[in-house]
């Protein structure tokens, strides 16, 4: 048997069944802190503008309290900052992810075996 088996997994926050908040929308979160606009950091992940702001609305909506705030065009253009609650999803999912990679580690240990006996 393959000793490379290992386990494999995503961690995704759901609501009724649906996905809410996942790597992607995480890492989407962090480079829109980075450059303090949706459209820049949708340009970075080579992703259109309209999916991310549909990301950010269905998370804004979903957790019932905005983790980005916009503002506007005007003589400055506007911009998009991230809340208290979406710096903490930041942190909270990453710290999630790292636990939930290590699981998936110690899961794995062995497992080649165990399939065998």
């Amino acid at each position: 048997m393959n000793m490379n088996l290992k386990l494999h997994g995503r961690v995704w926050l759901k609501l009724d069944g649906k996905n809410v908040v996942g790597h992607g929308r995480v890492e989407l979160l962090r480079r829109i802190g980075e450059t303090g606009s949706i459209s820049k950091a949708a340009k970075s992940m080579k992703m259109s503008y309209k999916a991310a702001w549909d990301a950010v609305d269905a998370m804004n909506n979903a957790l019932g309290t905005p983790v980005v705030e916009s503002a506007t065009g005007g003589s400055k253009g506007g911009g998009s900052q991230l809340t208290d609650t979406g710096r903490r999803l930041i942190k909270e999912f990453e710290s999630m992810e790292i636990q939930h990679r290590e699981w998936l580690e110690q899961m794995s240990l062995g497992l080649p075996r165990r399939l065998k006996d």
